[in-house]
């Protein structure tokens, strides 16, 4: 006969021999350590190696960064373009969004290819592009002007061309912005405007403008921030001239013999300050943008005003925006790479055109080698960087984990780093690891996983808030376990919006550069750090081919999986 103490022992036994990880524990449990190691580690050694040297606490770095006599006309410069490039892009991408949703304007086909077809453009390209457009030496546009302005009129290479370019790069971005805010605003109050006596100007300043105010500045803010993480632009066009912003300066102290890892790790701490500033008044702005809601459950479909006499001079506003953010940069990319030498169109430099550079990049083996590791780390980061979030998903809409919210704010940490500010940290993460992986692919395979957890976070967690928790339950009731749940029941459900970020993510690492800048060796080059070399060497002619050959690629992918996303119900939004 057993006691009641040996019984309860012996039911305590039981019990945790019975216990046994279950795969929802597993699985939540690698993705939460994944997220929470990509996002914390290398801001943690970055912080490390730039406050603390072999002595202990230092700010030797920081003297080093900021005691330069320069210091201030690199801040100065740093924020004038990213204020004036942001500014740009929202006075173009505000207004072309308003001509194409709220008026009668002419051509609105172009408005999707020049909306879509610079994002599938890499930043080194377009700056590139440009540099062969309006260098002073030996831009089309100068020799086309020249008989009447006098040589070199255009010169990309100073602030002021930095932030032409940045600019015109990141206006279809606002465009695409500013485009939702206008479809989702109530028109009857512009017309109730209008049938008071104000003029067009008068309901644009004080009634539309006020209504989109939230989307406005979160579109100001953003576009600061990108402008400021920029690396192409200032590296190809400020360098020139000694123009030197953060992103450009910490490349610039890095490529120096001996590097000056603290003095990098000190600026790359202000960058990431300002950073944040412009993020946490973005999510501010985002928080009280229901100040301005006017969306209500009545239905109401804009009708669009009629421009008049105005209709022709705005149509051929949208053609000329068109030509220079579209069809004259990839047309100057395609007619260098059919020359020998880069120069201005002839007749005899028609005649001249031939295919000798493609024949050259087909036998460089590096070029193949380059498109092979820009292949795998695109199509490997959106796989892996969705497949993450798809169980972050999970465990932040649907689990009841404690602390889930906090996986959530650990994923977007990444969104506030700059890229150059990544590649950097990273480098204090791996010069000092026993893991022999720096200068190998894998460690550009974190660096893009990094960069770009925030973007898939938002695309699963999307899809998994339009899902009813009743679908999973039902399975479950069925007998269904956890993993069969997930696997047959949410991610089918979860595909398209799967689909649509691991399309953006494949096109974002696979032109990305500013992290890839500071990680790569010989023999692991991507197609962006190659353009980069040729650029730096003056190969015009071979670059030009190659970023040809990018964009067409990138196309061709982007094509692909719209077509197999498609079958899994993508929606063009």
């Amino acid at each position: 006969m057993t006691t009641v103490t040996e019984r309860l022992a012996r039911g305590k036994s039981a019990g945790r021999r019975r216990w046994v990880p279950t795969p929802k524990f597993l699985i939540s449990g690698a993705v939460a350590v994944v997220i929470g190691y990509l996002a914390i580690v290398p801001l943690y050694y970055l912080l490390w190696g730039t406050f603390f040297d072999d002595r202990g606490f230092s700010l030797d770095g920081f003297s080093r960064a900021y005691g330069n006599s320069r210091i201030g006309e690199l801040v100065t410069n740093s924020l004038w373009f990213a204020v004036g490039a942001a500014a740009l892009s929202l006075t173009i991408g505000t207004a072309l969004a308003y001509l194409n949703v709220r008026t009668d304007v002419p051509f609105k086909g172009l408005f999707f290819a020049a909306s879509i077809i610079p994002l599938i453009i890499p930043g080194i390209l377009y700056t590139v592009a440009w540099i062969l457009l309006a260098s002073p030496d030996i831009g089309l546009l100068n020799s086309l002007i020249e008989p009447v302005l006098g040589p070199g009129f255009f010169n990309v290479f100073t602030v002021w061309g930095m932030i032409w370019v940045e600019g015109l790069h990141l206006s279809p971005i606002v465009f695409l912005l500013m485009v939702a805010a206008f479809r989702s605003m109530d028109p009857s109050l512009e017309e109730s405007a209008l049938m008071s006596g104000a003029s067009r100007w008068q309901v644009f300043r004080r009634v539309t403008v006020p209504l989109v105010r939230p989307a406005i500045v979160a579109s100001i803010l953003i576009m600061v921030v990108r402008s400021l993480e920029s690396f192409e632009v200032p590296a190809l066009l400020g360098l020139q001239n000694g123009i030197y912003v953060f992103t450009s300066r910490i490349y610039f102290v890095l490529r120096t013999y001996p590097p000056d890892l603290a003095a990098a790790g000190a600026l790359a701490v202000g960058l990431l300050v300002f950073a944040m500033i412009g993020v946490a008044l973005s999510n501010l702005v985002g928080k009280s943008g229901k100040s301005f809601q006017t969306i209500t459950g009545k239905g109401f479909r804009p009708r669009p005003m009629e421009l008049g006499k105005w209709r022709p001079v705005m149509g051929g506003m949208v053609i000329l925006y068109f030509f220079f953010t579209v069809l004259a940069p990839l047309a100057v990319l395609l007619y260098t790479s059919m020359l020998g030498f880069y120069r201005a169109p002839s007749v005899e430099a028609f005649q001249s055109m031939n295919f000798d550079n493609y024949r050259e990049l087909a036998g460089m083996n590096k070029a193949v080698t380059a498109l092979k590791n820009s292949l795998i780390l695109g199509v490997g980061t959106a796989t892996l960087v969705m497949g993450i979030m798809a169980i972050a998903a999970w465990m932040v809409v649907r689990s009841k984990i404690p602390g889930r919210q906090i996986i959530d704010q650990l994923a977007f940490v990444p969104l506030v780093i700059p890229g150059l500010v990544l590649g950097l940290a990273l480098s204090f993460v791996y010069l000092r690891s026993p893991i022999p992986i720096y200068g190998t692919l894998f460690i550009l395979l974190i660096a893009y996983c990094t960069r770009y957890l925030p973007y898939g976070m938002r695309y699963a967690v999307t899809s998994m808030h339009q899902i009813s928790s009743e679908l999973e339950e039902s399975a479950q009731v069925s007998g269904a376990s956890w993993w069969q749940t997930f696997r047959r029941v949410l991610l089918p459900l979860l595909s398209p919006g799967l689909v649509a970020g691991w399309i953006y993510i494949l096109v974002v690492s696979f032109r990305e550069l500013s992290s890839s800048i500071l990680l790569y060796s010989p023999g692991n080059e991507v197609l962006s750090i190659l353009i980069f070399e040729q650029f730096e060497n003056g190969q015009f002619t071979v670059l030009s081919a190659l970023g040809v050959v990018m964009v067409l690629t990138l196309v061709i992918l982007v094509a692909i999986a719209y077509k197999l996303g498609a079958k899994v119900g993508l929606r063009e939004d």
